[in-house]
């Protein structure tokens, strides 16, 4: 009877399991769906390549939020993938007890619950207002913010799992330091930073706050860093908001484009994170 117990009390766990599961991915396979269902009917060419039509027009397109989203995400990867690396390999390798060390491991920790707003109103404050008009440099300084701490964390994680014994090898070798941390450790750690990297930038592109304090929105083709740009997150905000069912449509398009672009960035994040066994290891 005990063992007819212990079994039934484990089916009820597993089926309670099973039941969280189906709860937790049936809303977000009904949010792709319906992104799908309303989104995919404003996908065309033209959609994808020319400029938003004037007001009362039919047709245009999105192509001037695309090459901007794509802009303003390339320039925060510039600054935010480098500084987030060298922070995370300085926490792993260089400063793992000190003082410093733990205040700046306390900063990075902080920063990663920081609501997005907070980043865009700051850039705003020292951008936006120092130049006195919107910019996409403002937009790409605000999400490049928000990638440091996310990269910087899992790069540490990445560099301490290498274990010591490939450290204290360099080191019976005479290797420096420096050389070690970046030709040896980082090189076998590699793939979970890449992984980092690649979550930092799924996340800035679904971002719409710091940009509505940045870049703002432009119906023109980019012309400069330094002017307001179009994107995507922007472009879905007021065209949802506008009440044109012409626009609504194309709201629904772009965020079918956001979600393609998130899911390949997840669907090439798991590729990577799979581990690789070696046939007789």
């Amino acid at each position: 009877m005990d063992i007819l117990s212990r079994r039934g009390r484990e089916r009820l766990i597993k089926y309670i399991c099973l039941l969280l599961t189906v709860l937790a991915v049936v809303p977000l396979l009904w949010i792709i769906g319906e992104v799908v269902y309303n989104g995919v009917s404003a996908i065309n060419l033209e959609f994808l390549t020319a400029l938003p039509a004037p007001f009362g027009e039919s047709g245009g397109g999105i192509g001037n939020a695309i090459l901007g989203t794509l802009i303003i995400n390339a320039m925060a990867s510039l600054f935010g993938i480098p500084v987030g690396i060298l922070t995370g390999m300085y926490l792993s390798e260089y400063d793992r007890t000190s003082r410093l060390g733990s205040a700046v491991r306390t900063v990075i920790e902080s920063l990663s619950g920081v609501p997005s707003i907070i980043f865009g109103i700051f850039a705003y404050s020292l951008i936006v207002l120092t130049v006195r008009h919107y910019t996409a440099i403002a937009a790409a300084f605000a999400l490049g913010l928000m990638m440091i701490p996310l990269i910087a964390k899992a790069t540490e994680e990445s560099m301490k799992i290498v274990s010591n014994d490939i450290r204290e090898a360099a080191i019976a070798l005479g290797v420096p330091k420096w050389v070690r941390t970046t030709k040896i450790v980082f090189s076998i750690a590699k793939g979970g930073i890449l992984t980092g990297c690649l979550l930092a930038f799924a996340r800035i592109s679904g971002e719409t706050a710091p940009l509505l304090f940045t870049s703002l929105f432009s119906f023109y083709w980019p012309i400069g860093i330094d002017q307001p740009m179009a994107s995507l997150q922007v472009l879905i905000y007021n065209y949802a908001m506008s009440g044109f069912q012409n626009w609504v449509i194309k709201a629904w398009g772009a965020s079918l484009l956001l979600v393609i672009i998130v899911v390949s960035i997840n669907v090439i994040v798991r590729r990577f994170a799979k581990p690789k066994y070696k046939a007789g290891v």
